[in-house]
C-alpha cells in the first residue's frame, strides 16, 4: 500500500475522531435553553379530573392541569374513544349578556410554574358526539396534546352532575348535556 494514501486514511480517523469527541463535550445550557427544551407533555398532570355522565350527545371533561415547568405550556387539542369530536371550550358572556360556551382560539395556555382549572361554567373539554353513554363510576382515557406535538394521557372517573347550562355560541348545536352553575 501506498505511503501517502495511509497517511491520508490516518488524518481522516483522526480528524473524525476529534470530531465526535468535541460532540460529546458538555456544556450547561442556559435556564432559557433548558425551559425551551423542556417538554409540555413531561411538565403538565391533572388533579381532581372528571367526566359528567350523559347517555348520549355531548359532556364535557374537568379538573386542575398544573404546569411545573419554567414556561408556559399550551393545550392544542385532546382526544379520547369516548367522543368523535373534542373541542377546548371557554365559557364567555355575549353582547345579550348570556353565557355561551365557544372553541377557545389557540388553546389553554398554562402558565409557568401555574395551574389552570378546567370546571363547569368555565374552561373546559367538551366531548361532542359521545360514541356510547357516558355512565356515573366508568373512566374515561384523554390525551392532551401540546404546541411542542408532546402529548400527556389521563384517566377520568365518569360523575353524576346537574350543574352548568350554557348555550353554545351560534346555537347550532344539539345540547342533549344540561350545562348548569
Amino acid at each position: 500500500m501506498n505511503t501517502k494514501t495511509n497517511s491520508i486514511r490516518f488524518g481522516t480517523l483522526i480528524a473524525a475522531a476529534t470530531l465526535i469527541l468535541a460532540g460529546c463535550s458538555s456544556t450547561t445550557p442556559t435556564e432559557e435553553e433548558a425551559a425551551a427544551a423542556s417538554i409540555a407533555g413531561d411538565s403538565v398532570q391533572i388533579t381532581d379530573s372528571w367526566v359528567k355522565s350523559a347517555d348520549s350527545g355531548m359532556s364535557a371533561a374537568f379538573g386542575e392541569l398544573t404546569n411545573d415547568s419554567d414556561a408556559d405550556v399550551t393545550v392544542v387539542s385532546a382526544t379520547t374513544e369516548a367522543s368523535s369530536m373534542l373541542e377546548l371550550h371557554e365559557t364567555v358572556e355575549n353582547e345579550s349578556g348570556e353565557m355561551v360556551m365557544r372553541q377557545i382560539e389557540g388553546g389553554f395556555v398554562i402558565p409557568a410554574g401555574g395551574s389552570m382549572d378546567l370546571e363547569p361554567g368555565g374552561n373546559h373539554i367538551m366531548l361532542m358526539d359521545l360514541t356510547a353513554p357516558l355512565v356515573a363510576g366508568d373512566e374515561v382515557t384523554f390525551t392532551l396534546t401540546f404546541s411542542d406535538d408532546s402529548t400527556y394521557e389521563f384517566t377520568a372517573p365518569v360523575k353524576d352532575y346537574s350543574g352548568a347550562n350554557e348555550n353554545y355560541e351560534g346555537g347550532d348545536m344539539d345540547m342533549d348535556m344540561e350545562m348548569d352553575h
